[in-house]
């Protein structure tokens, strides 16, 4: 795998991702808004940009081209169907055999078998509902990309990343396949990590068409799960 695409390059978790590609060799192509292309400077002439929304099928087909890989941000913002055009674009025009890996939260579920928290089920409650009405989020638009995904016989993988914190990286973040799992309490992970996680996944076949929740491998609930697994 030489190239691969970041939708949704100039973001915090999109930026992340580059630097983690670029380490790792990849050439890195990327769209993004063109008011954000700017945001992006400091990686020069390392990487090219494709300027335009990440739902726009015209911009996301020609960033796809050749790509082994696309890592797509699947953002809820606003109410015009955001998020589920951009993974419709990605699904229709990427490279037949490439790997698609996409970023959400915990609230996105692929068998119905997670065990969601009253805490997580109520903020859920509170984005799904106020924010359409405040034209800022829309989870449900997530959510239907997320079952576009499921439905696909692409090579996806879904990950649904925990409550996110800046600061240095710990290391590939621990991954399970239900929320609920213990090892997941910690409810915490580095958006660096996070990150790293999607690049990682991108060449491991044992996460394809799956949808890893993660957490930082140096919270505490990981920390007890990796020490459990040692002495077992």
């Amino acid at each position: 795998m030489n190239r691969i695409c970041i939708i949704g390059i100039s973001g915090k978790l999109g930026q992340y991702m580059t630097q983690h590609a670029l380490k790792q060799g990849y050439e890195v192509v990327g769209v993004c808004r063109p008011e954000s292309v700017g945001k992006l400077d400091h990686f020069g002439d390392r990487i090219t940009i494709f300027p335009g929304r990440t739902d726009d099928r015209e911009v996301v087909q020609k960033a796809v081209d050749g790509c082994d890989g696309v890592l797509t941000v699947l953002a809820p913002w606003g109410v015009d169907n955001y998020a589920s055009g951009t993974a419709q674009a990605v699904l229709d025009f990427a490279e037949p055999d490439a790997r698609l890996i996409f970023s959400c939260g915990w609230h996105i579920t692929k068998d119905g078998k997670d065990v969601f928290s009253f805490k997580l089920r109520f903020v859920e409650w509170l984005f799904k509902w106020l924010g359409p009405l405040l034209r800022l989020v829309d989870l449900n638009d997530q959510i239907e990309a997320a079952r576009r995904i499921f439905a696909s016989d692409r090579l996806w993988t879904v990950v649904r990343g925990s409550d996110l914190e800046e600061g240095p990286g710990d290391g590939l973040p621990v991954w399970a396949e239900h929320v609920g799992d213990p090892v997941l309490a910690s409810n915490l992970t580095k958006r660096t990590d996070f990150a790293l996680f999607m690049v990682h996944a991108l060449t491991d076949d044992r996460l394809i068409h799956e949808a890893p929740a993660i957490i930082g491998r140096a919270t505490a609930s990981a920390r007890t799960a990796l020490a459990l697994a040692v002495d077992g």
